[in-house]
């Protein structure tokens, strides 16, 4: 059945009244539709840009079943849009399931030996192999391939960088050679320089920016994914690490200052995109909290919104409220920027034209 949805649209303001038939977004009236809503806000699906599909909470890896109630957590906070940030598990099959968010992958995470958390990347044990891991990481994911830039080293007791400069530049060409985009977890300072220069197209986390390599992405039109609320956990990582007081005390320094760095990277005009980190210590669901801490470092609500919203889904080549947009979209009673309360509880959810959510005075 042909649906008609009419509110106020984000990030105008204006009035919107669209029409949903065949699972497609239109501004032509179509005859019989029914009306879903007369007033409300009304915006495209979410988008959490940085997420792992299949790591369970906790650690480990998730069964099918596990995996489903992952994206359907995700679609109930309104997520429509998924980036999954490397994943173990070959999440491919919930492309057929019509009542999920649609997923963009970035295959496995690629780090080399004993430099990752066990069981969840391709390890590698010598760097030379990068750029041919790149290659078949690219060809298996969505247009992505997900590095590991920083890591600890046992042996220094700190983060040091797990590849080369030139190994880098060589493995993100050879990325882009097949059509795909390039980033990677980087916590500390040293590995960004090589990465940024190697012509990586996004960086997760960033916590280690400093003000050269924030004018560096800039220049360079380079994304950021800060995942602000797994930043949030250092110092419990570093009351873990005990037998590493240096890293400990890096980890430390680089919460503490988190909020003047990610403000100044979006002053520099670095693109930012919200992304949870959910999976093994984040669980998933909370995109809204997301969405409030990066408003808190200078985004401001509006802003913060498209991060994880319009912004974020033109990004990643996504549409949102266009004619002829898949019909990926929410409906609020209350205006969603007054907080992540509100934000985190969508009134209605369509999906590819469907409702499979509603509440309130739409159920």
């Amino acid at each position: 059945m042909a649906l008609r949805l009419a509110g106020l649209g984000l990030p105008d303001e204006q009035p919107v009244e669209l029409w949903v038939d065949g699972g497609v977004v239109s501004t032509d009236p179509v005859p019989g539709a029914q009306t879903l809503t007369e007033s409300g806000w009304i915006l495209p699906g979410l988008v959490d840009a940085h997420c792992h599909v299949g790591i369970r909470y906790g650690g480990g890896h998730e069964d099918e079943a596990g995996t489903v109630a992952q994206a359907q957590t995700e679609r109930d906070a309104g997520v429509l849009l998924l980036r999954d940030a490397g994943s173990p598990v070959d999440t491919r099959d919930l492309d057929q399931r019509a009542d999920l968010p649609r997923i963009v992958r970035a295959g496995r995470h690629i780090a080399m030996t004993k430099r990752y958390i066990r069981g969840l990347p391709i390890d590698l044990d010598d760097e030379s192999q990068l750029p041919a891991a790149v290659t078949e990481q690219a060809l298996r994911g969505d247009g992505w391939v997900k590095l590991v830039g920083d890591w600890i080293d046992r042996s220094v007791g700190d983060l040091r960088p797990l590849w080369s400069d030139a190994v880098l530049k060589e493995a993100i060409d050879a990325a882009h050679r097949v059509g795909a985009r390039v980033t990677a977890h980087v916590f500390g300072e040293e590995a960004l320089p090589g990465l940024i220069e190697a012509g990586i197209d996004c960086v997760e986390h960033g916590t280690g920016l400093t003000d050269s390599t924030i004018e560096a992405m800039a220049e360079r039109g380079t994304a950021l994914v800060p995942t602000l609320i797994n930043i949030a956990t250092f110092p419990e990582i570093a009351d873990s690490a005990d037998r590493f007081p240096v890293y400990a005390a890096h980890m430390r320094d680089l919460h503490a200052r988190v909020g003047a760095t990610i403000g100044s990277a979006h002053e520099a005009g670095i693109p930012i995109y919200a992304g949870t980190d959910a999976g093994g210590s984040i669980r998933h669901g909370r995109i809204a909290d997301e969405v409030a801490a990066l408003a808190a470092v200078g985004l401001g609500p509006t802003k913060a919104l498209g991060a994880a919203c319009w912004d974020a889904r033109a990004w990643l080549g996504h549409s949102g409220l266009e004619p002829g947009a898949p019909a990926d979209l929410l409906v609020y009673e209350r205006d969603p920027r007054t907080g992540p309360e509100v934000l985190a509880s969508p009134d209605l959810v369509v999906l590819r034209g469907r409702v499979v959510r509603a509440r309130g005075r739409f159920a």
